[in-house]
């Protein structure tokens, strides 16, 4: 993933955990539209591995 999509999915994170969602996808919607498929996959895979980071809640622990 390019350095300048991680850093605009970084910054929808901290706004979305600021409460400020229509400033979060202001900066993330055009990355990921611009996206080509092999890095979209990659955008997928962060956006799974990071919800916390949009959530500011710790991940919960499978028993």
């Amino acid at each position: 993933m390019r350095p300048s999509t991680l850093r605009a999915l970084k910054r929808a994170a901290e706004l979305t955990r600021q409460n400020r969602l229509t400033e979060a996808v202001l900066i993330a919607e055009p990355v990921i539209l611009a996206a080509d498929s092999y890095e979209g996959d990659e955008i997928l895979r962060w956006l799974a591995d990071h919800v916390t980071d949009f959530t500011g809640e710790e991940p919960e622990e499978n028993c």
